[in-house]
């Protein structure tokens, strides 16, 4: 990752701008998931999982338990 100093840019903002083309790189996600090994049918299973709670969530905001009417 490499980012430059800009002209009248100070080093703090320089630091911000390098903080964040590292979270959106996504490279310090992708450090943390490989700094143990898991199994492929550990990772089946986490991403079955991942799913169930990702169809939970859009069922839940589109039938609201409250009674109001479903939000686009």
């Amino acid at each position: 990752m490499f980012v430059e100093l800009r002209e009248g840019e100070s080093q703090e903002r320089l630091l911000t701008r390098f903080r964040q083309a590292v979270q959106r790189s996504g490279i310090l996600r992708e450090a943390k998931k490989r700094r143990h090994f898991i199994s492929k049918s550990e990772m089946r299973r986490l991403d079955r999982a991942k799913a169930l709670r990702r169809i939970r969530k859009r069922a839940s905001r589109a039938y609201p338990s409250d009674g109001r009417r479903p939000t686009k």
